[in-house]
């Protein structure tokens, strides 16, 4: 199999039990290739789950996977912005940039380029590589056209996130804490009680989109399953599951059994709705699409 499967960050506020208990499990029971770890979204989250890593790291490691430090992906204070010049700086780690401050740190040494950095051309696709970069993690918008341009000047792996709700943008402003009348200063860390993300709804009533403190997502979550055959054909051989709290070892077997041609491709759709508890399924960027799209999931597996 030439294929990778990839675990990408914890995006939401989990507890630092929750946490550590998840990575363990993961470490142990999941097949996975590499796991990235750290906070992307929030800094205010980090110092609670900061102790769990270096035991986490460790368990990754001897489970035989390889263990990338993923940066944030706003730095707006000088505190961020040591904190993530002092990982970079680490010497014995790979680093994933989730910001161009970042990857300015890591210029020079080998690294890895997370889904927040905008690489949507040959052209920037070729400055990250030639400053360092070795694996880099594709925007979830790009449709299959622009993921083939891509991949065929490409010298460091691609990575395209396959499951997952879809991170979309981050801000200044923390939309959690103001759902609940509170400041982001003194938000009183209110986006853990969304374990998977705050659902939003429109005017009408319609699902929309997910807020996760700084951080707007995809209602839906993104499942790739059905396109893994054709993304390997087009020369992307990485794919990335971002942590949700359902049970994220049986996703990772759910998508190693459809690569190995153990699982039909509907029978894994089904799997994956019933983990997710019926969650929207979409790939519609893949195609060209508005991202909420479903193309062919509805159609072929009632979903």
């Amino acid at each position: 199999m030439n294929a990778h499967l990839n675990l990408g960050p914890v995006l939401f506020n989990w507890s630092a039990d929750t946490f550590r208990d998840f990575y363990f499990r993961m470490a142990d029971e999941a097949p996975l290739e590499t796991v990235f770890l750290g906070e992307v979204v929030c800094s205010k989250r980090e110092p609670f789950f900061a102790p769990e890593l270096p035991a986490i790291a460790e368990r990754l490691t001897a489970a035989g996977k390889k263990v990338v430090f993923s940066t944030l992906a706003l730095v707006m204070t000088k505190r961020e912005r040591d904190m993530v010049q002092q990982l970079c700086e680490m010497d014995g780690v790979i680093v994933e940039a989730n910001d161009i401050s970042a990857v300015s740190y890591l210029q020079g040494r080998p690294h890895t380029i997370g889904p927040f950095v905008n690489i949507y051309n040959e052209g920037s696709l070729a400055v990250m590589e030639k400053q360092g970069a070795t694996h880099i993690s594709l925007p979830g918008e790009l449709p299959r056209s622009s993921l083939q341009a891509l991949a065929k000047t490409a010298k460091a792996d691609l990575e395209v996130q396959a499951f997952g709700r879809q991170p979309l943008a981050v801000s200044a402003r923390c939309y959690h804490a103001r759902s609940h009348g509170l400041a982001k200063d003194s938000c009183q860390y209110v986006c853990a009680k969304d374990p998977d993300g705050m659902d939003l709804d429109t005017l009408d009533g319609d699902a929309f989109l997910a807020v996760n403190g700084i951080q707007t997502m995809s209602y839906t979550c993104a499942n790739l399953i059905g396109e893994l055959d054709d993304l390997q054909t087009i020369g992307i051989h990485h794919f990335r599951l971002s942590p949700h709290s359902c049970d994220m070892v049986d996703v990772t077997k759910t998508f190693e059994a459809v690569l190995k041609g153990q699982m039909e491709t509907g029978e894994a759709v089904e799997k994956l709705n019933d983990l997710m508890d019926g969650l929207p399924f979409s790939n519609g960027y893949y195609y060209g699409q508005e991202g909420a799209k479903a193309k062919g999931m509805v159609e072929e597996f009632g979903l």
